[in-house]
């Protein structure tokens, strides 16, 4: 079994990393995008994030022998992956703190995630099996979902931004929709069971799975309800594009 190491540099290597594609997407990328140019940084940054963290978390599961197992210990394989995903959530954090300080939402669910990311690394060192599986699971719609916003932020002045995110539109609230509002749920049914069946005492204590819990309870729902706000307004909008035809 991997001993996993304490402490290495992939925290604030990556930060380095999250921080200077933020800088270039703001600065180069989306320097002519006027309001929509921090929105559009951030979701690039996001997407270089969420791709590479899903095949990474695969990696570590797979190249680490105990990790089918809710308790098992983390790896340094987990813990790498833990932190690449820790650097991104903190550099948005600072993001969305300095440009949208009152977007309350997107500021507790960052530090959430990062209570949950944090206390699994440091202070628990295991649990990583399920927090990297929902990891997987929150991070394999990124890339098609920062695609869509960054779309998006265009459809009303670029004509091919807006046929694209028309098109774009039914496919990832789809796809989203079977991800957080069902292979989400059953997984931490799942995961919840094992903490009830006190399977795991004596290596995760009851106050971190109970805590963690609540956080990806509460994701789930926000989940869901953000993605049936947006299945309504699509179907507002078809439908008023029929009347209009």
């Amino acid at each position: 079994m991997d001993s996993a190491i304490l402490y290495t540099q992939t925290l604030p290597l990556s930060f380095f990393m999250f921080f200077s594609i933020y800088l270039h997407a703001y600065f180069v990328i989306f320097r002519n995008w006027g309001r929509y140019r921090k929105e559009a940084s951030s979701s690039f940054m996001s997407l270089t994030h969420g791709t590479p963290a899903v095949f990474l978390a695969l990696s570590a599961l797979l190249h680490t022998q105990s990790s089918y197992n809710f308790a098992s210990p983390n790896s340094t394989l987990h813990n790498r992956v833990l932190e690449f995903s820790m650097a991104y959530f903190l550099m948005d954090l600072i993001h969305y703190m300095v440009f949208f300080p009152t977007n309350l939402l997107f500021i507790l669910h960052h530090l959430a995630t990062l209570y949950v990311i944090v206390t699994c690394r440091y202070v628990v060192n295991h649990g990583a099996y399920e927090i990297l599986v929902l990891l997987i699971l929150a991070e394999v719609t990124s890339g098609f979902q920062n695609v869509w916003s960054i779309v998006g932020f265009r459809k009303a002045d670029v004509p091919i931004a807006k046929r694209l995110h028309e098109v774009l539109s039914p496919l990832f609230l789809a796809f989203y929709s079977v991800v957080r509002g069902i292979l989400g749920p059953l997984f931490t049914f799942k995961m919840g069971s094992f903490y009830l069946s006190g399977e795991a005492n004596g290596m995760i204590p009851r106050w971190a799975w109970i805590s963690w819990m609540v956080v990806i309870i509460t994701a789930i729902l926000v989940s869901i309800l953000w993605v049936s706000s947006h299945w309504t307004d699509l179907l507002r909008e078809r439908n008023r594009q029929k009347k209009v035809r």
